[in-house]
């Protein structure tokens, strides 16, 4: 494949992708460079961003506002799936990734451009999530990856960005690389890179120390609809307004803080804070609501495919055959995945503390109790016990006789 002439960038404000533009065009010989910038509800001033890819020498700066399909296509997917990559992360910056890219391949097309370029580094895993989606979906695209290709230090890098007049951003009173969306926070790099280090509390920003939250415990009553979250305590919202008030509710309470050793998608370990208050307490109550509304074997059987799916969107595999198959059996298993949970929030907890369906509840209280209403057939156990150990008793038997 040729020289590309127009390129569209995934452009984020930072050093790695502002100096991606004069670089395209010095290096590469790309005649236009289109600056695209995701709002993604990070808060940060876009306009400020986008006269800062101008600056830089891109030909034209587009900001897209994908907060919407961010919420509905990406989180509510993941939180019908309890999406936790090794149990722990929430996917929350690697949702946004697969939806960076399409609209990246979307305004290439729109433009007749040639290539796409991002500034991922070759140590992330941005790098390998916005290579496959891309792959996946414009082949024919010449994919431009300066950042993983210039071989220049975080020092040199600012160097050669100062010669085209882009000043650093980071400070020495910030050391942290930080991504920041409506999702959450993640935080990596400075003292953090010990992991042995105890985190400042200026690492985390939309989460209360356990110190400074609330000394009386706040009650939450999340209500689910087809495995979907659309209402807080019996306020009735859009998916934005949910994660929104969600992220509200936890973060004033100190929950949603995780510190973990991460194992990338390259290959090596590295030490990750996150804060995702609203995403998590989402996804707990979800989990709690499918324990009272699912059969075992159901629940057994999604919860061996949860991890399978949470591991494709982490490794960039977002439009997969595999991806596209397990989504079909998890939204087909939220049909009955209907009613309200009842979460404690308290000092950096949140506790599950009820849960009901009025149509979909597995739970009968006349099977379940032990009073006088009990209607379980005691007698029938001792069949049930009999023909359940058989299998044990004969390989018992037959192994005894040997003996």
């Amino acid at each position: 494949m040729g020289k590309a002439q127009k390129v569209v960038l995934a452009y984020s404000g930072g050093v790695d992708t502002s100096v991606c533009i004069p670089y395209l065009k010095k290096e590469y010989g790309v005649e236009e460079v289109i600056a695209f910038a995701a709002d993604l509800g990070q808060g940060d001033e876009l306009d400020a961003i986008k006269r800062k890819a101008i600056s830089a020498g891109a030909s034209d700066s587009i900001v897209g506002d994908l907060v919407k399909p961010f919420i509905e296509d990406f989180a509510f997917p993941a939180i019908r799936a309890n999406a936790l990559y090794q149990g722990k992360y929430p996917l929350s910056t690697a949702l946004a990734r697969p939806l960076i890219a399409r609209k990246l391949v979307e305004i290439a097309r729109e433009l007749n451009a040639d290539g796409v370029a991002h500034g991922c580094t070759g140590k992330g895993n941005d790098q390998v999530r916005f290579d496959v989606t891309i792959g996946a979906l414009a082949p024919d695209l010449k994919l431009i990856t300066p950042a993983r290709e210039w071989g220049m230090s975080r020092e040199e890098t600012i160097a050669y960005g100062e010669k085209f007049g882009i000043v650093p951003p980071v400070s020495k009173k910030n050391p942290y690389s930080i991504d920041l969306n409506l999702l959450g926070r993640s935080v990596e790099a400075g003292p953090l890179e010990d992991p042995f280090e105890i985190p400042s509390e200026d690492v985390f920003d939309i989460t209360s120390s356990i110190l400074h939250a609330p000394d009386e415990p706040e009650m939450v009553d999340v209500l689910f609809e087809n495995g979907n979250p659309v209402a807080i305590n019996d306020q009735k919202l859009d998916p934005v307004s949910i994660i929104k008030k969600a992220n509200s509710l936890a973060g004033k309470h100190g929950f949603g803080r995780l510190d973990i050793i991460e194992d990338r998608v390259v290959g090596i370990k590295s030490r990750e804070i996150y804060e995702t208050p609203g995403l998590l307490l989402l996804i707990r109550a979800h989990q709690e609501l499918e324990s009272l509304t699912l059969p075992a074997d159901l629940l057994n059987t999604k919860f061996k495919l949860e991890r399978q799916w949470a591991d494709l969107v982490y490794q960039g595999f977002w439009f997969s055959p595999l991806k596209e198959a397990l989504d079909g059996f998890i939204n087909c298993s939220q049909k009955q995945v209907n009613g309200t949970v009842k979460i404690r929030l308290l000092k950096g907890n949140a506790d599950v503390v009820g849960r009901k369906s009025k149509n979909n509840s597995l739970y009968i209280s006349d099977m379940s109790t032990y009073g006088v209403e009990d209607k379980f057939n005691h007698k029938s156990a001792e069949g049930f016990i009999y023909v359940w150990g058989l299998p044990s008793r004969i390989w018992s038997w037959i192994n005894k006789s040997k003996n």
